[in-house]
């Protein structure tokens, strides 16, 4: 028992303790650093409350931006779908982190990043962020922190959407159509506004979804006064405050940081925000009406469809230029007129621009079911569920309204298309009111 006394063998066994904890440390590190679920360390168990109500928000020590966050199980070792617009020379691995009813999880996931392909040269892109969902947690919230950054009370947390179906059940869709619109900027068109929306309205149309980043005075009370009426809904954009939006959409030409004042993830955003309440999305401009021609509405026209085609959830829908010619003075009086309403009149394009198919790249414009598609583009799907169907022009095509000039087509490329006029009992009424009830008619009644 002696030899216990003596002090080189208690400095030989403090060696072989301390040694045994290095290692029993760093291989526990390695093993978590391996594993999907990270465990968290010393971390409280209560979420912070700092929980992000707005549109676009930064992600803390990056120079990315996060738009929504999804519940999302289509895609297998998926859960959680995060809109998002990257900076794409400076993309690092992220870890998923969420908040289980006010209690924090338990572990972090590794989150899988996925860049959308259309970029056009700019420096950001879309991006969705896919993370999976730990055991046992019912996640209401969710943040994303670089793999290298310790967790901290400086996180920004994102509410979890679309989270009271599995998005299997269509009964539980409120409406049947919903259109998509993006990029209203420095805009006051007040007119070509409230006959489009009263357009899809008479049509069949059930909400409305914008993204505004800004607008003049005139507009602006026109679409509060649809927002509290319900048909719209004015999501706030301010892309401007956050990253120098391009206006074209090419980069070596308009510069910028992000295509089109991010249109490309408005457009994603939007798709996803009506996944679980809406039956179709209609992916267009304000300047564009998709136009059954051999029905009364998109419902009977898509029933119509959807009995011949079951398995599809993407139809294309060819666009269509429709300009104005200058009117002779009986034609003019002919016309509708609304006198102090500033903007364009839409029932003045009736004459459609016959395309070189041979030269000419069709464009399409989309309707989707929501639930059938992952990731979208302007005119096409990046990423789909079910089939496509290209709907024959003479069935249904978007009256694409465009200032330009007829001298600049050869007359027999242009035909006279008075399909808007069919409305016009219903449509002409239906503008007065809203006009009015904005304020924006006065005491000049339109004549």
């Amino acid at each position: 028992m002696a030899k216990w006394k003596k002090p080189g063998w208690k400095f030989y066994f403090l060696c072989v303790f301390i040694l045994s904890v290095v290692v029993l440390i760093f291989s526990g590190t390695n093993r978590a650093a391996l594993d999907p679920f990270r465990i968290l360390r010393q971390v409280p168990n209560t979420c912070p409350q700092r929980i992000s109500d707005q549109t676009i928000t930064p992600l803390s020590d990056t120079k990315h931006l996060l738009v929504s966050a999804y519940m999302d199980q289509r895609v297998k070792g998926s859960g959680i779908r995060i809109i998002s617009i990257f900076r794409r020379d400076s993309i690092q691995p992220l870890d998923c982190l969420f908040c289980c009813m006010g209690v924090l999880s338990g572990a972090t996931t590794q989150a899988k990043i996925k860049e959308h392909s259309d970029n056009f040269g700019f420096p950001f892109v879309t991006t969705d962020v896919l993370c999976q969902i730990p055991q046992n947690c019912n996640a209401t919230h969710v943040s994303l922190l670089p793999m290298t950054r310790l967790m901290g009370s400086s996180l920004t947390w994102l509410p979890i959407r679309n989270k009271k179906s599995s998005g299997e059940d269509e009964k539980k869709t409120r409406f049947d159509f919903t259109v998509c619109i993006s990029n209203l900027f420095e805009f006051d068109n007040v007119l070509q506004y409230a006959q489009a929306l009263e357009m899809y309205r008479l049509l069949g149309v059930d909400r409305v979804v914008i993204y505004n980043t800004s607008c003049g005075p005139d507009l602006n009370r026109l679409l509060k006064s649809y927002s509290l009426e319900g048909f719209v809904e004015l999501v706030p954009w301010p892309i401007n405050t956050h990253r120098n939006s391009s206006r074209g959409r090419l980069f070596s030409t308009h510069r910028g940081d992000v295509y089109y004042f991010g249109q490309l993830a408005m457009l994603n955003e939007c798709v996803y925000r009506s996944m679980d309440r809406s039956r179709y999305v209609l992916l267009h401009d304000i300047n564009e009406i998709m136009m059954p021609y051999q029905h009364d509405s998109l419902k009977a026209l898509m029933d119509t469809l959807q009995k011949e085609h079951p398995r599809v959830g993407v139809f294309l829908i060819e666009s269509h230029t429709y300009i104005k010619k200058p009117l002779e003075e009986a034609e003019h009086n002919l016309l509708h007129q609304w006198p102090g309403v500033s903007g364009s009149n839409i029932l003045e394009n009736i004459y459609r621009v016959e395309a070189n198919r041979s030269t000419y790249f069709q464009p399409y414009k989309l309707i989707v079911q929501p639930r059938m598609v992952a990731q979208i583009r302007r005119h096409s799907v990046l990423r789909k569920f079910g089939e496509q169907f290209k709907i024959p022009p003479e069935l249904c095509h978007v009256i694409h309204c465009q200032s330009g000039n007829s001298s600049a087509h050869p007359p027999e490329k242009i035909h006279v298309d008075t399909r808007l006029w069919d409305f016009n009992n219903k449509l002409i009424p239906h503008v007065n009111e809203v006009l009015r009830k904005a304020g924006l008619l006065g005491s000049q009644m339109a004549s």
